[in-house]
């Protein structure tokens, strides 16, 4: 898969789940692509996570993807299924002005509400496009990639220094960085390289073209 040139979306339900699931991809291809980082909820209306918004953009930046590329949604947590026309209305409307030849969005195997809920709206909103979905480990079951992207070792620190500025969620386990790298050690072995980022395929377009 080519990513020079691309116009690709990553589509999270929350604040944090792009750089989990995307991270180090992101460092990687943030030079060479156009990206639009799109989450749906800002969590504000949680009384305990009123610095994430900002923490968020620090996160990003150090990923290498800029303010004005970044999208925060007006969606309630935990509420994504009530919202699911709006949701799908949402992503047309995505699709119609940023016009992404790649996606990424919660994989299949995710069983949070909100996740499972955008994945199904993505795949309806962005038909005929490739759609991949990325792995959250504290949802996930039964999570295994079959499309694996090699990552050097800066897009590995680069992805472990962007989470540490989530303050919020320092004590989660799943914000460890030893978590973090031993999960891109893992995909690397697959892919048979030192480290890789791992995705579920939803749906791939290939295109035959002549040089």
């Amino acid at each position: 898969m080519i990513f020079y040139g691309k116009r690709v979306l990553f589509l999270g339900a929350h604040p944090d789940d792009i750089e989990l699931g995307c991270g180090a991809l992101i460092h990687h291809i943030a030079p060479i692509s156009e990206l639009l980082c799109v989450t749906l909820s800002d969590n504000q209306k949680n009384p305990d996570l009123t610095r994430l918004v900002e923490e968020h953009y620090k996160s990003m930046a150090i990923l290498g993807v800029q303010k004005e590329s970044i999208v925060l949604g007006p969606f309630t947590t935990r509420v994504f299924p009530d919202a699911r026309q709006e949701i799908l209305e949402y992503f047309l409307r995505l699709r119609r002005e940023f016009k992404p030849d790649i996606i990424f969005v919660h994989s299949r195997q995710d069983i949070h509400q909100d996740h499972n809920t955008m994945t199904d709206e993505a795949l309806r909103a962005f038909r005929g496009i490739t759609v991949l979905g990325f792995d959250v480990v504290r949802s996930s079951y039964d999570f295994f990639p079959h499309f694996l992207v090699e990552v050097t070792e800066e897009d590995v620190d680069k992805k472990i220094e962007a989470l540490s500025e989530y303050e919020t969620y320092r004590d989660r386990y799943y914000f460890n960085k030893e978590l973090s790298r031993s999960i891109m050690v893992r995909h690397g072995a697959l892919a048979e390289c030192p480290f890789a980022e791992g995705f579920d395929i939803l749906r791939i377009v290939g295109k035959f073209e002549t040089c």
